[in-house]
């Protein structure tokens, strides 16, 4: 099904499928393709409405009956880590961060696969071979990273790769696309620990926010995005501090408008 506005962009929507966090739930999609000279604009604008990126489309959960699915963003200016986050700051200090190009390697595509297998074993991405999991990172229209992480270098050889985490830098954060970590080392949290260390980036870069995706009430899979406090999320048009739980509610029992009042409301960088 297609959409069309005045501008030259296109929108289009998924067919039905099982939703992946809310048993008894049908999962749909709102997306628009990223390409051209204005691919990262488009990103940024399109973001700050709770848009996701996944190669050279992005994405909107468009869901009839459910407004589950929130758009979550790290406030970085007033984190501050809890003792808990603080513990798992301190077990892997030291841990060395590595920025490279968005290009695959097979280090990468190994931890990949041994992740999927343990974790998603079933998900829509367990079949994914490296000239898949290639085109997941390569193929990016806009400022992408890929930010490993490995154990302490041991002599002269580089320590051992143990997370990674496809990130685009936004104009006023970065974005966190995908990240995978060995699952061996449950103990050492290190998905908090990925985004822990993100949040010192941009802080670092002096970038407000660190944008995780999509926050699900009700889905145990998506429970610890709400741990990172203050907690942003899009709902009704505009962000919401998390901290205010009847908002959370009202967006969890907001009713969806139709799809041609969704793209109408989109805000879409000016053309030439």
């Amino acid at each position: 099904m297609r959409h069309s506005l005045p501008q030259q962009h296109q929108f289009y929507v998924t067919a039905p499928q099982p939703c992946p966090y809310l048993p008894g739930k049908v999962e749909r999609k709102l997306f628009t393709a990223l390409q051209g000279e204005g691919a990262g604009h488009l990103n940024d604008v399109l973001s700050h409405q709770g848009f996701r990126r996944s190669q050279n489309v992005l994405y909107r959960p468009s869901c009839a009956g459910c407004s589950a699915c929130l758009s979550a963003r790290i406030v970085v200016a007033d984190f501050r880590p809890s003792r808990g986050q603080r513990r798992i700051l301190k077990r892997n200090a030291g841990l060395e961060r590595i920025v490279r190009s968005p290009w695959a390697t097979e280090e990468q595509y190994d931890l990949f696969r041994t992740y999927l297998d343990a974790r998603h074993a079933t998900g829509g991405m367990a079949d994914m071979d490296m000239s898949e999991f290639a085109a997941m990172i390569e193929e990016t229209p806009v400022r992408s990273r890929v930010v490993e992480y490995h154990r302490p270098a041991a002599g002269m050889r580089r320590g051992e790769l143990v997370a990674v985490c496809l990130t685009d830098l936004l104009s006023d954060g970065v974005s966190m696309v995908y990240s995978f970590f060995d699952p061996a080392l449950e103990q050492d949290s290190l998905g908090v620990q990925v985004i822990l260390d993100h949040i010192a980036v941009a802080r670092e870069a002096g970038l407000p926010y660190v944008y995780l995706g999509y926050w699900v009430p009700g889905s145990a899979k998506m429970d610890y995005k709400a741990r990172f406090k203050p907690l942003e999320i899009f709902a009704d048009g505009r962000w919401t501090l998390l901290s205010d739980t009847d908002q959370a509610e009202a967006a969890r029992r907001a009713h969806r408008p139709a799809i041609s009042e969704q793209v109408a409301a989109i805000e879409l960088p000016a053309t030439k």
